[in-house]
């Protein structure tokens, strides 16, 4: 069976959202979730040990869903979905806990670089909605990326 680059795209959106879910809220540590937006090399480890489980999570359900469901992604389309997913990750979780900082660093200046600094200090939720977000469009890039020809 063939599949076409809608389905596997369609699929590999899906699997990558939620292992994305799991691996964010159920495989992720309570140390790695208070670390990885401090500065210097303890947040910075907490961060890569968060994004590491993070995206072997992801992998799996790639693998998985690709051969339950014969999507036949390739290995090389299916890593570079992968490295899409673990490096825009880590760049947002790296601001973990700082989205209402009054000097904005890393995503959270480009948030308020686009009229979103009045909401993030507004609303507590902000925050957290702004950076589920942030992932979930790259997602979307990943999941393109996984799909191609």
């Amino acid at each position: 069976m063939t599949t076409t680059p809608a389905a596997r795209f369609a699929a590999a959106y899906a699997l990558l959202t939620a292992s994305h879910e799991v691996a964010d809220h159920w495989v992720q540590i309570d140390t790695q979730a208070v670390t990885k937006g401090k500065p210097g090399s303890d947040g910075a480890r907490a961060c890569a040990a968060h994004v590491a489980t993070y995206t072997l999570t992801q992998g799996l359900a790639l693998a998985a869903g690709s051969k339950l469901l014969g999507l036949r992604l390739t290995p090389h389309r299916a890593a570079a979905a992968l490295a899409v997913s673990a490096l825009t990750h880590y760049i947002a979780d790296r601001q973990g806990g700082h989205w209402r900082d009054p000097q904005p660093r890393g995503i959270v200046r480009l948030a308020a670089a686009t009229g979103h600094a009045k909401w993030l200090q507004r609303d507590p939720g902000a925050g957290y909605l702004m950076d589920q977000s942030w992932h979930k469009g790259w997602l979307l890039v990943a999941a393109l990326v996984a799909a191609g020809r």
